[in-house]
C-alpha cells in the first residue's frame, strides 16, 4: 500500500509545499468541479480556470459571482461552438495565470481523456511546476475497478502530455453515501495508486458525514455542496 506518513509532513497543500499550477480532471460523475471548487476556497487559492467543455451542467464558470466574494478570480473560455474541432480553440487569457507569478490557479478540465486533451495547448509552458490531480468516484461505472481507473489514467497521460502527479479519492452515492463507501473508494485507490507510483493527495467526503471510523494516512478533505446543496 502506498501511504505516507504524517511525519514526513509535506505532501499535497498543507502536508507538501503546494504547486502554484494545479490541473484537476476525473470521468463523469467523479465530483470534480465540487472538489476543485472546495480546493479553491480551502487552500486560498486565488484563480480557477474553467475549461470544462464536456459537462455543460457542473461549471465553475456558473459560480463567478460567489468565488468573487471568496477572492477567487474565475476565468473562462467560450469553446462550446467548437466541439467538433479535433482541438478547439481557447482564449489567450486561460494562460495568463500560468506565467504570472501572483497567482495561485486551479485548472478545472473536462471530465475525461478528451478535456484533457486540452492541455496539449501548454506544451510551450511544460518547464513550470505544476501538478495533475485526477478524480476518482469508484461509483461511477467507467471508474469501478482499479484496472478501469488505470487505463483512464493512462488515457488521460497519453492524450495530456502530462503525467498524473496525484488521485483524490471522491467515491460517493450522493445522498445515500455512508462513511464505508469513502473507506472501499480508498482500498481501490490504494491498490492503483501502488500499482501505478502516484499518491492519493486528497480523500474528500461530504462534510456532514461522521468520519469517525475514516482513517488514511494521506490528507482529507470535507466537502461542502456548492453545486448540490444537497445529494439528491
Amino acid at each position: 500500500m502506498f501511504t505516507l506518513e504524517r511525519s514526513q509532513s509535506k505532501t499535497y497543500f498543507d502536508w507538501y509545499l503546494m504547486k502554484r499550477v494545479t490541473f484537476i480532471t476525473g470521468y463523469y460523475g467523479s465530483g470534480k468541479t465540487e472538489v476543485a471548487l472546495n480546493l479553491a476556497i480551502q487552500k486560498k487559492v486565488n484563480t480557477i480556470v474553467d475549461l470544462d467543455i464536456i459537462n455543460p451542467y457542473f461549471r465553475t464558470r456558473e459560480m463567478e459571482d460567489f468565488l468573487r466574494e471568496q477572492g477567487i478570480e474565475t476565468i473562462s473560455s467560450d469553446v462550446d461552438s467548437k466541439m467538433h474541432l479535433d482541438m478547439p480553440y481557447i482564449s489567450k487569457k486561460v494562460y495568463n495565470p500560468l506565467y504570472n507569478e501572483d497567482k495561485r490557479v486551479i485548472y478545472d478540465l473536462g471530465g475525461n481523456d478528451q478535456g484533457a486533451k486540452l492541455m496539449r495547448q501548454f506544451d510551450d509552458y511544460k518547464d513550470i511546476d505544476s501538478d495533475l490531480f485526477i478524480v476518482v468516484n469508484i461509483f461511477r461505472m467507467e471508474t469501478d475497478h482499479e484496472d478501469k481507473i488505470i487505463q483512464l489514467i493512462n488515457r488521460i497521460q497519453g492524450t495530456s502530455g502530462y503525467q498524473v502527479t496525484g488521485l483524490i479519492n471522491n467515491s460517493n452515492l450522493l445522498k445515500d453515501t455512508q462513511i464505508d463507501d469513502v473507506i472501499e473508494g480508498q482500498k481501490i485507490l490504494e491498490k492503483v495508486s501502488e500499482k501505478m507510483n502516484i499518491p492519493i493527495v486528497y480523500t474528500s467526503y461530504w462534510d456532514e458525514l461522521n468520519d469517525d471510523d475514516l482513517h488514511v494516512s494521506n490528507e482529507t478533505l470535507k466537502i461542502k455542496l456548492y453545486f448540490r446543496k444537497n445529494w439528491f
